[in-house]
């Protein structure tokens, strides 16, 4: 059974009376413990696919299953559980701002109940320590983090839920060049100790090519090009998945 299949998955917005066609029937597949890298120019509807997988944007046709459970038709991440975490590129956007770091990390598992309240503590400083931030910030409120600290919180409470399928959407592209390589370091180490798969949504074509396993290449909505990550990028079949590569070429 595939972790994740997405089949026809179409969204449609409506723009100064005009009808937007931001996913066009995309078709994706991913199995447990894979990086699937969706990579694409800005605008090109990755991160829209991914807010539908999450269930933070209703399809308008198509269909979503993760490990064989059906997720259309309802914008409820209840539907899928604690198996689907997701992490943002503005990581403090996502954290209550009136919660400290230690408590807003154990909300997503707390609003699950998989863990009564000791365990609950236990297991969110586990996780703090596994990212790697420092324990006087767990007292502090999640905007007074630094975005590279946020981010940690974020994948801290992700990983809290034993997520089968990691969602993260271009949680580097806002760090500076240290610290997007301390966050690419920390993925890399989830990805090799855990069992989840991620889908990695980015731009970045060198970052995708050291993290990714498979990569899909979108353009205006669409999947035009699938397959191992070394074959896409070292012999692309897809024009727009050429001009993404002679970009980075010639900077």
């Amino acid at each position: 059974m595939a972790l994740l299949e997405v089949k026809d998955l179409t969204k449609t917005f409506q723009k100064q009376g005009n009808r937007i066609t931001a996913v066009d029937h995309v078709t994706l597949e991913m199995a447990e413990g894979e990086c699937l890298g969706l990579i694409g120019e800005s605008g090109c509807g990755k991160s829209t696919t991914a807010a539908l997988i999450a269930r933070l944007l209703k399809e308008d046709s198509g269909t979503i299953r993760l490990c064989g459970r059906e997720l259309t038709g309802t914008r409820s991440l209840r539907r899928a559980g604690s198996g689907l975490q997701m992490i943002f590129q503005n990581a403090q956007d996502s954290f209550d701002p009136k919660d400290d770091v230690l408590h807003g990390v154990m909300q997503g598992a707390a609003s699950y109940k998989m863990y009564n309240k000791k365990e609950l503590r236990t297991e969110g400083e586990k996780a703090l320590r596994y990212v790697g931030l420092r324990e006087e910030l767990w007292v502090r409120k999640c905007r007074e983090l630094s975005g590279g600290e946020a981010q940690r919180a974020a994948i801290a409470r992700a990983i809290l839920c034993h997520p089968k399928l990691l969602i993260c959407d271009e949680v580097t592209s806002a760090l500076d060049v240290l610290v997007r390589e301390e966050i690419l370091q920390l993925l890399l180490r989830l990805k090799r100790e855990g069992e989840m798969g991620i889908l990695f949504i980015t731009h970045d074509l060198p970052l995708a090519a050291r993290i990714c396993d498979r990569i899909a290449v979108m353009e205006r909505g669409t999947i035009v090009e699938t397959g191992p990550a070394d074959q896409v990028l070292t012999n692309p079949s897809a024009a727009e998945t050429k001009r993404l590569i002679e970009a980075i070429l010639t900077l």
